[in-house]
């Protein structure tokens, strides 16, 4: 979504919107329409930059993200440097 790059379903992170915050959904059980990122930072930059959430969900104004974020950020941190 953010970087516009294809990847399998199973390395993206869906997330849904639920009351105008973007939630992240790592088991997909979440209702309602979701849209997926890559789990990076990055591709949430890109995706917030373009507006790229309220598209997906079809939603008007702009979507809060920072619980996304902190959850990405999170992420990013659990992986072992190499």
């Amino acid at each position: 979504m953010g970087c516009r790059k294809r990847a399998a379903k199973h390395q993206l992170l869906r997330v849904t919107a639920v009351e105008g915050v973007c939630v992240p959904d790592p088991r997909g059980a979440l209702p309602g329409r979701g849209a997926h990122v890559h789990p990076d930072p990055a591709c949430l930059d890109l995706a917030v930059r373009r507006r790229a959430f309220p598209r997906a969900f079809r939603l008007q104004g702009t979507l809060d993200t920072d619980r996304l974020r902190e959850y990405l950020e999170e992420r990013a941190g659990d992986t072992p440097a190499s």
